[in-house]
């Protein structure tokens, strides 16, 4: 079966799957991390390195989920 396509399509192939599956794990475990660490912590300048951190994992799983939900895929 020869496929040829003028535009790449709108998939996610097993491949893909298990590698954004992979790092939603890997931020998702950080952002529980810093999250529960924070709560432990009492210097400021710390305290807001770790929330950086969190925003950051936050963002990577959001974008993750935006994957997908369809959007940015060929972006």
């Amino acid at each position: 079966m020869n496929l040829n396509y003028n535009e790449v399509p709108n998939i996610i192939s097993g491949k893909d799957l298990n590698y954004l599956s992979d790092i939603f794990t890997w931020n998702y475990g950080a952002y529980k991390k810093v999250n529960n660490s924070v709560k432990s912590v009492t210097d400021e300048e710390i305290i807001n390195l770790f929330q950086k951190a969190s925003n950051t994992f936050l963002n990577h799983l959001n974008t993750v989920l935006e994957i997908l939900e369809g959007g940015n895929i060929n972006e």
